[in-house]
């Protein structure tokens, strides 16, 4: 009887351990995918071009909602007031970079607003920023600068070699690296020499970071580098700190040249989908986009090429008279997905403002913000 009921306590706590409800309550890791301009309409469109409605991975991850993108004091957000909503919960003016609305672009500086990578840095998580775009445009900008004006491009380079909360990023990868170089000039320069005797190795190819890297600023021409790997090379570097790690990754999926944004929509999916089926349970993985882009999928017969110059399927005909995706050069105001998996997951659901994103990623790692962190700007 005693060896019978030994057996079937063992058997009990195996389904307990091996079921959902046995996953952490908290994230070690948050990996935060951002679409630049990758609202529903550019991800219904690519799915179209795919070949089948919701055809996306994103589209099909467990949680979901739709997040508000307006900015402190317009409907249409650009990618300054937009990530900051997301990486500080307080939204602020477009063009402003991390500071609060009581800046004034160009003119005046606002509070600090401490972003999340801050938050992990201060709690000795490692972080890290891999964009397509420039390393120190909006977006990207966001996650490790304050500035009241996105084009103060050398000023917001500068301020990875001082940062008001932690000790800095650990990975910086993305392009710009001739316009960095002159905006830095501009701004008195030595950043890269700064960075380099602060650990940083400074490297010129995506190629050259290895899992054995410890910190990196990785600054390339341009943004046709082999994004699936660099996300997964740094997800090898940064999780070596036992304590975990944030990292963001921006693919800019504007649609303004129709055809690329569509392609970088359909890699960026399989990169969410790649790094979603290899991440632990201990990981929170995350997209979303920081504002829509004004891009409709107008007509169109299923089985015929969607987009202008493309070959038909067998056995069918083009026959659009006029583009089947009508492109209007901007951004637009509607909400945009929110898609989630792991610990934190199932607060994603509902409409809520971009400022609950970051709400969700503080929650999910068992953080709460702190007032005292709202250092006044400078």
């Amino acid at each position: 009887m005693r060896i019978k009921n030994s057996f079937l306590s063992f058997l009990i706590l195996s389904v307990f351990l091996m079921s959902p409800l046995a996953a952490p309550n908290r994230a070690r890791n948050v990996i935060l995918f951002l679409g630049d301009a990758g609202g529903i309409p550019v991800l219904n469109a690519a799915a179209a071009c795919q070949g089948a409605p919701q055809s996306l991975f994103i589209q099909k991850m467990p949680h979901i909602g739709l997040s508000d993108t307006s900015s402190a004091s317009s409907w249409v957000t650009d990618s300054a007031a937009g990530m900051t909503a997301i990486v500080t919960g307080e939204k602020t003016h477009n063009g402003v970079i991390s500071q609060s609305d009581a800046a004034v672009r160009g003119r005046q500086d606002g509070r600090i607003l401490k972003t999340i990578l801050e938050y992990a840095e201060e709690r000795g998580l490692s972080t890290g920023v891999i964009t397509n775009d420039k390393v120190n445009g909006a977006t990207p900008a966001a996650c490790y600068a304050h500035s009241n004006d996105r084009k103060k491009l050398g000023e917001i380079f500068a301020q990875l070699r001082k940062p008001p909360f932690g000790d800095g990023l650990d990975l910086l990868i993305g392009p710009g690296k001739t316009a960095i170089a002159e905006a830095d000039a501009a701004a008195g320069g030595g950043v890269e020499a700064d960075l380099r005797r602060m650990g940083y190795a400074v490297l010129g190819s995506a190629a050259d970071l290895t899992p054995e890297t410890r910190r990196a600023l990785v600054l390339l021409e341009n943004g046709d580098f082999d994004l699936a790997r660099a996300v997964e090379v740094s997800r090898k570097i940064l999780s070596r700190n036992p304590k975990g790690y944030l990292l963001v990754v921006e693919c800019d999926l504007h649609t303004d040249e129709l055809k690329k944004g569509l392609d970088r929509t359909l890699l960026l999916d399989s990169i969410v989908e790649q790094t979603a089926r290899s991440a632990g349970r201990d990981t929170l993985v995350l997209f979303t986009a920081d504002h829509s882009f004004d891009t409709r999928l107008k007509a169109g017969a299923k089985g015929s090429p969607l987009l202008p110059g493309e070959a038909p399927a067998t056995g069918t005909a083009a026959t659009a008279a006029r583009p089947a995706i009508r492109v209007d050069d901007g951004h637009t105001g509607e909400e945009v997905l929110v898609a989630a998996q792991g610990p934190g997951a199932e607060n994603v659901r509902g409409f809520f403002p971009n400022t609950q994103i970051f709400r969700i990623l503080m929650t999910a790692l068992g953080w709460e913000p702190s007032r005292a962190a709202r250092a006044e700007g400078k």
